[in-house]
C-alpha cells in the first residue's frame, strides 16, 4: 500500500507501544517518518528508512529543532502524529502538584507545542494532497469518561480532545485537518501498568486483572498497538480527506456501555 508516497511524517514517543506501531504503520503505507522520543529509536528509524531525533516534547527550543531538522532532511512535513505521553493513577489527596505539572507538561504542553510549531511547514504542503495536511492527536478513553483515581490523567487527555477541536476550527482554511485518536486498554507497557494496578487493587495476578478487564470490554478483548496505529494511517490518508475535529474512539466498545 503506497497512499502515503511521498509524505513526511513526524511522530513523537515512537521507540515503543503505539508511536513504534504508528510509526511502522505511516512506513508502510509509504510515508518517510521521523521517529523522536527520549528513548533510543535509532534502530526502528533504520529498519524503517526513515530518520531518528531525540526530543523532549516538553522543550519549546527542541520543537523547533526538530522542525528545522523534518525541513533539512526530509523536506518539509505533512504528517503530524502527537503520541508522545505519560500516564499517572493516584487518588486526588495523594497527588502533588508537581504531579500535574509535569504530566500536563508532557500530555498537554507537548501537543500545544507540536501544533504550534508544525503549523508552518504543514501548510507548505497542504496543498500536494487531496486530503491536505494532517495532525493526529493521541488522547485516551480517558478523555472521553472519567477513572477514578486518575483525575490528572482524565484532566490531561480532555485537553487534548478539546484542543483538537478548536485547532481543527482554526487550520481548517490552511487545509490541515486535526482529529483525535481516543484508545482503550491497549497491551503496551502502559496498559500492563494499569492491569498491575487493577491486580493489586483486587489482589489477583496480573493475568486474572487482564482476563477481568478484557471481559469488561464488549469485543472481549484487549487492544493491540496496531489498532490504534491503523486508525491514525487512516486519519492521516486522503480517504479522511472530509474528516477535521472529531474523535476516533478505538476500544473495543467500551465507552458504549
Amino acid at each position: 500500500m503506497s497512499e502515503l508516497a511521498g509524505r513526511v511524517a513526524l511522530v513523537t514517543g515512537a521507540s515503543r507501544g503505539i508511536g513504534a506501531a504508528t510509526a511502522r504503520a505511516l512506513a508502510a503505507a509509504g510515508a518517510r517518518v521521523i521517529l523522536t522520543d527520549l528513548a533510543d529509536a535509532s534502530a526502528l528509524a533504520a529498519e524503517l528508512g526513515g530518520l531518528w531525533r531525540r526530543q523532549d516534547v516538553t522543550r519549546e527550543d527542541e520543537w523547533r529543532e526538530v522542525m528545522a531538522f523534518a525541513r533539512s532532511e526530509a523536506g518539509g512535513l505533512d504528517i503530524l502524529v502527537n503520541n508522545a505521553g505519560l500516564f499517572l493513577q493516584k487518588p486526588l489527596l495523594e497527588t502533588t502538584l508537581d504531579d500535574w505539572r509535569r504530566l500536563h507538561a508532557v500530555n498537554v504542553e507537548g501537543v500545544f507545542l507540536g501544533c504550534k510549531h508544525a503549523v508552518p511547514l504543514l501548510a507548505e504542503r497542504a496543498p500536494r494532497w487531496a486530503g491536505g495536511a494532517a495532525i493526529v492527536n493521541i488522547s485516551s478513553v480517558a478523555g472521553l469518561v472519567g477513572a477514578a483515581g486518575a483525575v490528572c490523567y482524565n484532566a490531561s487527555k480532555g485537553a487534548v480532545r478539546i484542543m483538537t477541536k478548536g485547532l481543527a476550527l482554526e487550520l481548517a482554511r490552511s487545509r490541515i485537518r486535526v482529529n483525535s485518536v481516543h484508545p482503550g486498554l491497549i497491551d503496551t507497557t502502559m496498559g500492563q501498568e494499569v492491569m498491575s494496578r487493577v491486580a493489586a487493587a483486587l489482589r489477583v495476578d496480573d493475568e486474572e486483572a487482564r482476563s477481568r478487564l478484557a471481559r469488561r470490554t464488549p469485543l472481549r478483548t484487549l487492544g493491540k498497538p496496531a489498532y490504534i496505529a491503523d486508525a491514525v494511517a487512516f486519519l492521516a490518508s486522503d480517504r479522511a480527506a472530509y474528516v477535521t475535529g472529531t474523535e476516533m474512539v478505538v476500544d473495543g466498545g467500551f465507552t458504549a456501555q
